[in-house]
């Protein structure tokens, strides 16, 4: 299995410090974001290969990042070869490149740069195995109001996501999409299948999901420990506190 973590944003909504600094290397108690989600991937055994991709504007930032960070799993860096906002691959658009890039043929983890989480993912990559479809990361943050900021789904008795609402107005649940996803090899060229026939504001992770779960089964994994989407300022400076030992 590889895993994929997405690093090639350029967070305009946490200017100005993403200005020229990548928002995956900035620190969450003492250490970049994306130490804690590798960190997070090292009890699974699957995973032989993580891919981290990003841009040229910060390529630079990561190839120093990565001659100083010690892992015993193979670490490959990827430029996707945009240097700014107008530019940018989009999430999907980033997924695609990376499996063309580096002919991915294996399971794919995705995880968002920008996403912390607990040390379920042993968990959710188990369950996700089991179901042997594409699955995602889901949590409750139990406030229909905050929901609206984010990809809304709604789950059966079997974990089976039976609604989809990405950003609603009038969200149907609190349970909410987290940046993590596990395709199955079989499964990875339906990514340049829905690029192929969407326009660049599609692009959005939510929109791919829902999409997905209409051509086949995609199931929902509800992390219980915590979760940080670290997407403004005030998410940035909650998992610092909420974080600190």
């Amino acid at each position: 299995m590889k895993a994929l973590i997405l690093a090639a944003g350029y967070a305009t909504r946490l200017y100005p410090i993403t200005r020229k600094y990548p928002k995956s290397l900035l620190e969450v108690n003492g250490q970049p974001i994306i130490n804690h989600i590798i960190d997070s991937l090292r009890p699974e055994k699957d995973i032989d290969e993580i891919i981290v991709i990003t841009n040229s504007k910060f390529l630079n930032f990561f190839k120093k990042w990565k001659s100083g960070f010690c892992t015993k799993i193979k670490l490959t860096l990827i430029d996707d070869e945009t240097e700014d906002n107008e530019t940018r691959l989009g999430a999907i658009g980033d997924m695609d490149f990376a499996i063309e890039k580096n002919r991915i043929k294996d399971d794919l983890l995705v995880i968002g740069g920008d996403n912390l989480f607990g040390k379920e993912v042993v968990d959710f990559l188990k369950f996700a195995k089991e179901k042997r479809n594409p699955s995602i990361g889901v949590y409750d943050i139990k406030d229909l109001s905050s929901a609206t900021h984010y990809g809304v789904v709604n789950l059966d008795r079997f974990k089976r996501i039976i609604n989809f609402q990405e950003k609603p107005k009038r969200p149907r649940s609190s349970l909410v999409a987290m940046c993590l996803y596990y395709f199955p090899r079989e499964n990875l060229s339906l990514i340049k299948g829905y690029l192929g026939n969407r326009s660049k504001s599609s692009d959005a992770t939510g929109l791919y999901i829902d999409w997905l779960r209409k051509k086949l089964p995609v199931y929902g994994f509800v992390f219980k420990s915590f979760w940080f989407d670290i997407g403004s300022h005030q998410s940035y400076n909650h998992a610092k506190d909420r974080l600190l030992v």
